[in-house]
């Protein structure tokens, strides 16, 4: 069992490696030469393309989650730079991944479009319990949680549904640092 979740986060990583270099047109084939396996160990894995990537959604997430836990546990941030950090978030891993070209998921692959919408929606709980904190210090000024969370996830969205980056040659990086000091140094205390 332990050698199939092994196999399944090899895969993953592989995933987001092709779609780092090749973007959501990438292949099976492409996977399994760049993993060094066949595309037969892949399928015994995911079924289909579609599979795979409603699996790497999940395994995005989930990595962006650990490391929303990890910028709460740093004692060396102020309640704010955690803010900041937290809403920024990106795992190395996925840093020179074209993030950009997500918009394409909406008409070529719906239902992982939905998915990723609906974790974007979801597990915003470390987030607002900081955003609380920092009002509860006086660093954050009181705000309506709901809305900073409303506008913050409107944006990502943007993001995902349109070519908006790549019409204005923004990086996602870029942009989502950009959102996060607008939503941030609106709401902090000057």
């Amino acid at each position: 069992m332990q050698d199939f979740a092994k196999l399944r986060k090899t895969i993953l990583e592989g995933c987001i490696e092709v779609y780092g270099e090749k973007g959501i047109k990438f292949t099976m084939d492409d996977l399994a030469k760049h993993l060094g396996m066949s595309k037969k160990t892949i399928y015994t894995v995911y079924r289909e393309k579609k599979t795979l990537f409603m699996a790497m959604v999940d395994y995005v997430f989930d990595s962006i989650k650990e490391s929303e836990r990890a910028v709460v546990e740093d004692s060396d941030l102020s309640t704010v730079e955690k803010i900041r950090k937290i809403l920024g978030v990106l795992p190395d891993s996925y840093k020179n991944v074209d993030l950009n070209q997500l918009y394409i998921l909406r008409e070529k692959y719906p239902d992982i479009y939905v998915k990723v919408e609906e974790r974007l929606e979801t597990g915003w709980d470390l987030t607002i319990s900081l955003i609380e904190k920092g009002i509860k210090e006086g660093v954050i000024r009181p705000v309506n949680i709901a809305l900073v969370k409303m506008m913050f996830e409107a944006s990502l969205e943007q993001f995902f549904s349109r070519d908006i980056l790549i019409r204005n040659e923004i990086g996602y990086v870029d942009a989502l640092n950009e959102v996060v000091d607008i939503i941030v140094d609106g709401i902090s205390v000057r």
